[in-house]
């Protein structure tokens, strides 16, 4: 199987990211082409032993934080209009519950909203996680802890408002 077949395959999963990450479906689609602009550029140096899906994952998540932080008030106002309609739509009821799950995940803070996304639907390790996101191992596990603990209070209706870090 080729490179390009390869980058091809993880096209899906990084859009998923994206748009986790920007909330907004252009700017989602920017990002991932950026980011596979740069693995192409790069490939040269993707070590044969390297995995490829963690690599990808890296490059997007390092100009996540390089550029599209700042942009970080555009993306927040951007998300109230973002559309995030199903190819099929789904009956009612299925509808609400779909939405309640982007209003919960809405209601974690960015880096949970990160490790959830990579760990629960991307399957990634934690080990990788923490490579991609320069982490430690126990602050993933501690971020998907307290994201866990939010949806649940979120699901159960006893949402606490977040607590802001005073800098």
């Amino acid at each position: 199987m080729s490179v390009l077949s390869k980058l091809e395959e993880n096209i899906p999963s990084l859009r998923r990211y994206a748009w986790t990450l920007l909330r907004n479906s252009s700017d989602a689609d920017d990002l991932v082409q950026e980011c596979l602009l740069k693995a192409l550029d790069r490939i040269d140096t993707l070590r044969a032993a390297s995995d490829l899906r963690s690599w990808l994952f890296t490059i997007m998540h390092n100009l996540y934080v390089n550029r599209w932080r700042r942009m970080k008030l555009r993306a927040r106002l951007a998300a109230d209009n973002a559309e995030a309609e199903p190819a099929v739509g789904p009956s009612q009821q299925a509808s609400a519950e779909i939405q309640d799950v982007l209003r919960g995940l809405s209601s974690l803070t960015e880096e949970q909203r990160q490790i959830v996304l990579l760990v629960a639907v991307e399957g990634f390790q934690y080990g990788e996680v923490a490579a991609m996101l320069g982490i430690p191992v126990g602050t993933v596990m501690s971020r998907l802890s307290r994201a866990r603990d939010r949806l649940r209070e979120f699901v159960e209706g006893r949402e606490r408002p977040l607590l802001r870090r005073v800098k």
